[in-house]
C-alpha cells in the first residue's frame, strides 16, 4: 500500500507525517486531564509526549499525578518495537469498569527510560480526555492510543485502509 498524502498543517498545527520514526519522546507542559465515570483520574502539567510518524501523540502521565486507587492491574501485555513490553490496567470507579484502558512500561528501552511507570490512557475508553482544556478525539481504530487535537493533522494510522502503512 502506498503512503497517503499528508494534510498540510496550518498555522500552529503539526502534521503527524513530520513526526520521526523511530519515535521521539519530549516533555509536555500542557494541562492533561483524564475523566472517567465523573471522576478526575489524572491531572498533570508534567506529561511526556511520544511522537511517531502517522500517529497522533500519546501522552504519558507520571504516576504521582494519577489517582492510582482507581486502577487495577489487568491481564496480558504487548510489545512495542521501540519502547519495550507494556503492561495494562483497568479503570474502575464504583461499579463502572474500562478494561485494559491504560498502559505503562515498567522496564522501557533505554531511549524511553523517562516514561518508566508513566501511564497512558485510551481516550475512547474514558468519559473525556483533555489537552489544555480541549477535549481530544481518540485515534481511530481502537488499537493505537493517540490523542487528536485541533493542532494535529493526519491522515492517521488506524483509519480504514491504513493497516499496510
Amino acid at each position: 500500500m502506498s503512503t497517503p498524502k499528508p494534510i498540510p498543517p496550518g498555522p500552529g498545527q503539526e502534521s503527524v507525517w513530520d513526526y520521526p520514526r523511530p519515535p521521539r519522546l519530549e516533555d509536555c507542559a500542557a494541562h492533561i486531564l483524564v475523566v472517567f465515570n465523573g471522576v478526575t483520574i489524572a491531572d498533570t502539567h508534567r506529561a511526556k509526549r511520544v511522537l511517531e510518524t502517522s500517529h497522533p501523540p500519546n501522552y504519558y502521565i507520571p504516576p504521582d499525578d494519577v489517582r492510582m486507587a482507581y486502577l487495577q492491574k489487568a491481564t496480558g501485555s504487548s510489545l512495542c518495537e521501540w519502547k519495550g513490553a507494556a503492561v495494562y490496567f483497568s479503570v474502575v470507579v464504583e461499579s463502572v469498569r474500562a478494561e485494559r484502558a491504560v498502559w505503562s512500561y515498567p522496564a522501557p528501552t533505554k531511549p524511553f527510560a523517562a516514561i518508566r511507570d508513566y501511564l497512558a490512557f485510551y481516550a475512547g475508553a474514558m468519559d473525556a480526555c483533555y489537552v489544555d482544556g480541549e477535549r481530544v478525539t481518540p485515534q481511530p481504530g481502537g488499537f493505537y492510543g493517540g490523542w487528536i487535537t485541533k493542532n494535529i493533522v493526519g491522515p492517521f494510522k488506524g483509519e480504514p485502509g491504513t493497516m499496510g502503512w
